[in-house]
């Protein structure tokens, strides 16, 4: 029987102690030898602690001043032991099975990466709902037509080797957005591929209201601008179906009493994306 790879997950946190301590009771939980897997917090200069975490699993605590989540990962990337990094965030609980879900398309030798299934955790709250529609939507809009398509970084894994060896992730993205679409590219560019794990399945717990959904899109409108802008060109552009078919997404996804309001939230989305979208292009 081959042995399970050995897997390092890193787990960047800022300012989210409960929310910090959730992940980590959930990643004490998973279906994987104990000795075939290490967790390592990033702290990005927001004052965590490992107080109170599960002592039944390895896990670490590594400070950075505060830089932003993907030079947080990259800081975690450079400390892991593991053949695999697995990454997840800090609102995340990846449910019993996902790193063995991971695990089953983590072929050696193969120049994968591996990105896995988020399903929203919140579904009484609408922006939170709206938000993984939209990404639910992303995905299957770009396995439908071919687009390079991505994965969240909140549910992804790589081979540390080939990882570090393409820079990881571009600390030119402060943000939370964008940065997860910019190595996906950059993966593929390099002839590498990207791989479904619909097993591994991680239960993201992002608490919304519409001023936090509103901000939360106008930041992925400006990553989306400086992913464009160090792919080199301005943006590809969709179709005029694609906007329809978002709209529309949620009349086949959603309860009937929910569905009017979840479109109109994904139709906010695209004004709010746009908004940061143009921020960022016009800023010096």
């Amino acid at each position: 029987m081959t042995a399970l790879p050995f897997f390092s997950v890193i787990v960047p946190t800022y300012r989210r102690p409960e929310r910090l301590a959730a992940c980590l009771r959930a990643l004490a939980g998973l279906d994987y030898p104990r000795e075939r897997f290490e967790v390592i917090v990033v702290d990005d200069g927001g004052g965590a602690t490992l107080e109170g975490a599960p002592t039944t699993i390895d896990v670490t605590l590594v400070t950075q001043v505060h830089a932003g989540p993907a030079a947080a990962r990259n800081t975690g990337a450079a400390r892991a032991r593991g053949e695999y990094l697995g990454f997840t965030d800090d609102d995340c609980a990846p449910e019993a099975g996902w790193l063995r879900g991971l695990a089953a398309h983590a072929v050696a030798g193969s120049d994968r990466l591996i990105g896995g299934r988020t399903v929203n955790a919140l579904p009484d709250n609408p922006y939170s709902s709206a938000t993984q529609l939209l990404l639910d939507y992303l995905y299957e809009w770009g396995a439908r037509h071919g687009d390079d398509g991505f994965f969240a970084s909140n549910n992804v894994a790589a081979p540390a080797s080939l990882f570090r060896a393409r820079g990881g992730f571009d600390t030119g993205f402060p943000l939370a957005a964008g940065e997860d679409r910019e190595l996906c590219h950059r993966w593929l560019r390099a002839g590498g591929r990207l791989v479904h794990a619909p097993g591994a399945v991680v239960r993201h717990e992002h608490h919304l209201t519409l001023r936090s959904f509103w901000r939360q899109h106008v930041n992925y409108g400006r990553g989306a601008r400086r992913f464009h802008r160090v792919r080199g060109g301005g943006g590809t552009g969709k179709p005029p179906s694609f906007y329809a078919r978002l709209v529309t997404f949620p009349l086949t996804r959603a309860d009937a009493d929910r569905r009017l309001a979840l479109a109109a939230l994904l139709a906010l989305t695209q004004v709010a994306t746009a908004t940061g979208y143009w921020r960022e292009r016009l800023r010096p």
